[in-house]
């Protein structure tokens, strides 16, 4: 099992500072590590661990949304779950409504979860095929003893239906009688019955047809507005998170390559790897789209069991000098709420 090494109390991190003036964060993740033990042939192998986070930082304002973006394999799920404790992290702090869950364990950890839900990229593996809609819906509003009796327990589950645009009589279907947008929108009034004021959003859209994606954005957006809920979006298409976002947190192998307000990183991008992230996304102008200059990183992601010494992308990196091969970039604010991990800015 992997150990769970928990700072001693510090000074709070530089880009806690920045959000001191809106208030205490809802969500204050500082140095978050998880690592996993290597495995070769079934075999433990010893002193080797994949480093999927490795030391990452950020917060969460109350009712905001964060978009948190890369490619596939950065860590972007595992820091998701890691939020959540559903992975442990080996080190590092996750300071929910100013208290931090890598320490807790048992029913203390039980009532901070009812705060905090998840709503899963996969709407068709991601909810039981053997119970009905409603089951499904009413299984953490049991567990959690949010009702009492079992007029009280349909009321909620059809009031939920309704609340994310589906019928109350879909409540005794079953998975398979639902489409893709259908499904998902049974994974949002389940995370939405404990009235949480955080929620993961793994890749909430990139399963279902573009159309659906629109509309299940929308109904994220409606709920957000009239609950006041916290979001952490985790996504690779960036057009979408540009849509929900109101600040952008870029990761590459497991670490915080830039974070800024959502029109200053796509306007003013710093760090090389947003800049060829951003080139790769269309525009829909075909003048524009062929005058652009387009960004072609060479190679391939690093092994995170084999990480490179220094900046983890300077392997990639077109603008790479010999310091990024030497010396890990520190993570600093650029400018007034943008911040970077990159030697050359």
């Amino acid at each position: 099992m992997t150990q769970i090494v928990v700072p001693a109390p510090g000074p709070i991190a530089q880009e806690d500072q920045q959000g001191a003036g809106l208030g205490q964060p809802l969500l204050d993740v500082r140095g978050l590590q998880v690592h996993f033990p290597a495995r070769q042939g079934g075999i433990m192998e010893k002193r080797r661990v994949v480093k999927a986070v490795d030391g990452v930082t950020f917060h969460v304002q109350p009712g905001e949304t964060l978009g948190l973006v890369g490619e596939s394999g950065c860590g972007k799920t595992t820091t998701g779950r890691a939020v959540l404790q559903l992975v442990r992290p080996t080190a590092g702090q996750v300071l929910f409504e100013g208290r931090d869950l890598v320490t807790m364990q048992g029913e203390a950890l039980r009532q901070m979860r009812r705060r905090m839900q998840i709503i899963f990229q996969d709407p068709y593996g991601s909810l039981n095929p053997r119970m009905t809609a409603g089951d499904i819906i009413a299984e953490p509003l049991v567990v959690h003893g949010m009702v009492k009796g079992r007029q009280q327990l349909k009321a909620r589950v059809d009031e939920l239906l309704e609340t994310v645009g589906l019928s109350a009589t879909m409540r005794r279907r079953y998975v398979h009688e639902f489409s893709g947008g259908q499904r998902q929108r049974i994974g949002v009034a389940r995370a939405l019955g404990l009235q949480p004021s955080l929620i993961v959003c793994d890749e909430p859209v990139s399963a279902l047809d573009v159309s659906i994606q629109a509309q299940i954005i929308n109904l994220l957006e409606h709920l957000q507005e009239r609950h006041r809920i916290a979001y952490l979006f985790i996504a690779h298409d960036l057009a979408v998170v540009r849509h929900i976002s109101e600040r952008v947190a870029v990761m590459y192998l497991g670490k915080m390559m830039e974070s800024a307000d959502r029109l200053e990183i796509y306007e003013r991008p710093l760090h090389p790897y947003t800049q060829a992230l951003l080139s790769a996304v269309p525009i829909p102008d075909p003048e524009l789209e062929t005058t652009r200059e387009r960004i072609i990183l060479e190679g391939d992601v690093p092994s995170p069991l084999f990480p490179p010494p220094g900046c983890v992308f300077q392997t990639r990196c077109p603008k790479a000098v010999a310091q990024c091969k030497e010396a890990v970039p520190a993570w600093r604010e650029a400018a007034p709420g943008h911040w970077v991990a990159c030697h050359l800015v």
